[in-house]
């Protein structure tokens, strides 16, 4: 029987963080929690402003990074009643605070923070989705109370977030706009439902959304790039419109939201893991990404490249490039060796 298990270890946390690869002890679920042996992850900024020291919620040492992981239930704890061995799922479980991550052969899970993975999705795919998904339908949905026939601009549509949220505004039935960069970014961002393509190194706020919007401005501005975007969203809201965003570390003027009666929303998915609560409004994301997966809405675009788990600095790096189309997917080469 198994006693230990292999994991790539966060060294040196930092701008010079690199990963090691390391024999850790095999965990055991507890009450409520489920052993995951690991098919795949995938990288969200997170990962890398944790790895730099930006957010200080380290797992403890051994630091195994990585919240998103799909693969095959191997064992489960007293009181788990929804899933068995053997059962294929996805989740966003880990590596924050008190909870190790998937860049190791085996994860434990708490069962409210995965579901079953859709048979239409590859390991790869489910692994993409997880973090993506619950921050896009929570920031649209839930805080930016999303509707029918409004207008909504996503920062960044050809990004992991926000290539999920251009579907799911898409899915609500809104008319989507959408900022990229590049000639890429923009065709990936209409194959995902934008209606609207804005190049926003071409054009300034004030003449998009005199051109999008007759100059009343959004609905809801999705915020998926923070910094001095945030009073880009401002500038592009309505009077009374909705801006969520998902980075809020930096310094901005208020004074918009005053003048304007605008709202804002500021969204962490991290409170499951740091502050043990929200954990139903997770299982009702992931509910509503299997729905839409398996009605053949949604569809989930990774990046070109593919990495391996002994390869996560160099998929660290090329997040950081902003070259990445999609989410960088992580494998776990042994899985798949063991499943051949």
């Amino acid at each position: 029987m198994l006693a230990s298990m292999h994991a790539m270890v966060l060294r040196n946390p930092g701008p010079d963080a690199d990963f090691v690869a390391t024999e850790c002890p095999l965990p055991t679920p507890g009450p409520g929690q489920v052993r995951i042996r690991v098919a795949a992850s995938s990288v969200n900024p997170l990962d890398l402003k944790l790895a730099s020291g930006q957010v200080p919620l380290l797992p403890p040492a051994p630091c195994v990074l990585h919240g998103d992981v799909a693969g095959v239930i191997d064992a489960v704890g007293d009181d788990v009643l929804a899933f068995s061995p053997g059962d294929e799922v996805l989740g966003f479980a880990g590596g924050v605070a008190a909870h190790p991550g998937a860049l190791a052969d085996y994860m434990l899970a708490d069962e409210r923070l995965i579901t079953r993975k859709p048979r239409r999705l590859s390991f790869m795919e489910a692994a993409a989705l997880p973090a993506v998904f619950i921050t896009a339908w929570q920031a649209l949905v839930e805080r930016g109370q999303l509707g029918a026939g409004q207008r909504v601009l996503i920062h960044g549509g050809a990004g992991g977030v926000g290539h999920v949220a251009l579907q799911i505004a898409r899915c609500i039935g809104a008319e989507v706009a959408t900022t990229v960069s590049s000639d890429d970014k923009a065709r990936a961002a209409r194959d995902c439902g934008a209606d609207h393509v804005i190049r926003y190194r071409e054009e300034a706020v004030a003449d998009y959304v005199a051109r999008l919007t007759g100059g009343e401005g959004f609905d809801l501005v999705f915020d998926c790039v923070g910094g001095d975007n945030l009073a880009a969203s401002f500038a592009a809201s309505k009077l009374g419109g909705r801006i969520v965003t998902i980075n809020a570390r930096t310094t901005v003027d208020l004074s918009p939201l005053h003048a304007g009666s605008r709202s804002l929303e500021v969204l962490s998915i991290l409170l499951p893991l740091t502050a043990g609560i929200g954990h139903e409004q997770q299982r009702q994301a992931l509910g509503k990404l299997v729905e839409l997966v398996e009605e053949g809405e949604f569809k989930v675009r990774l990046d070109e490249r593919q990495f391996d788990f002994s390869e996560v600095a160099e998929a660290h790096r090329h997040q950081a490039s902003g070259k990445a189309v999609g989410k960088i997917s992580l494998v776990r080469r042994q899985f798949w060796d063991a499943a051949q």
